[in-house]
């Protein structure tokens, strides 16, 4: 009876999540990017997700946490917005700083969902606007909304705060900052077991938003991982080479 109450217990628990989300300004819009692996525990559900969504045409939304629950919020988000643009002048968009208002004030008055824990929506709202440029907000589930030049949120955000603080420069140019950026994911990816697969990185500037896909083994190792590749046809598994930092080897299966 006790092992069958521990076993009940256990599956009420709510599954440990992971990913890895990064945004930065730079002199003339903002770049986000995000890993793309979805986890459920040990169990890596999905290798290949999209952790990013438009709010709006000038904003993108970052997303860590529940799926459920960040899906849910942009989806409100998104409607939201598209009632308010009603009323703006052709052509004309919403600020950057209203959005992230209304992601921040869904999650603070949903504080007491899911039980009393609150949404489980950590997210980053970026983008740019005519008005004040390229913007950078991180909105906690508690509801706090902060502006900042750069910011990283989800479980392999605790291994690259060093990397973002040391390495971040004003006024990047904009392929400055993808590498940064892209730097910053392919390091947490690598120490941290809930954050891989691919990286997706989005560009939003006066011209519109960019995106781009990197593939798993297009992405610069780090720490000594070894560098993989596609063998190349179902069946014939993964080619492992050498690894980062020179001496390796070569295996096939």
């Amino acid at each position: 009876a006790k092992a069958h109450m521990e076993s009940i217990n256990r599956a009420q628990e709510a599954p440990k999540t992971g990913t890895t989300i990064v945004a930065c300004e730079y002199a003339g819009g903002i770049v986000i990017g995000a890993d793309t692996r979805v986890s459920t525990g040990t169990y890596i559900s999905n290798r290949a997700s999209d952790k990013m969504c438009n709010l709006t045409e000038n904003v993108v939304m970052a997303r860590s946490g529940s799926a459920a629950d960040t899906e849910a919020v942009a989806g409100f988000v998104r409607h939201h917005c598209a009632q308010r643009e009603i009323e703006l002048a052709h052509g004309e968009t919403m600020e950057v700083k209203q959005v992230a208002r209304i992601l921040t004030k869904i999650n603070y008055e949903n504080k007491n969902a899911n039980n009393g824990t609150g949404l489980g929506c950590y997210a980053i709202a970026a983008g740019w606007d005519e008005k004040f440029g390229a913007q950078v907000y991180s909105c906690t589930a508690g509801g706090n909304m902060i502006k900042t030049s750069w910011t990283t949120d989800g479980s392999g955000s605790t291994y690259i705060w060093g990397f973002l603080d040391s390495e971040f420069k004003e006024r990047m140019t904009r392929e400055e900052c993808e590498k940064y950026v892209l730097k910053a994911l392919t390091l947490a990816m690598a120490v941290d077991s809930s954050s891989g697969g691919c990286a997706r990185l989005c560009t939003v500037n006066k011209d519109g938003c960019f995106r781009r896909f990197i593939k798993g083994d297009e992405l610069e190792r780090q720490l000594g991982e070894i560098h993989f590749k596609s063998g190349g046809g179902l069946g014939k598994g993964v080619v492992y080479g050498e690894k980062s930092g020179g001496g390796g080897l070569l295996i096939f299966f």
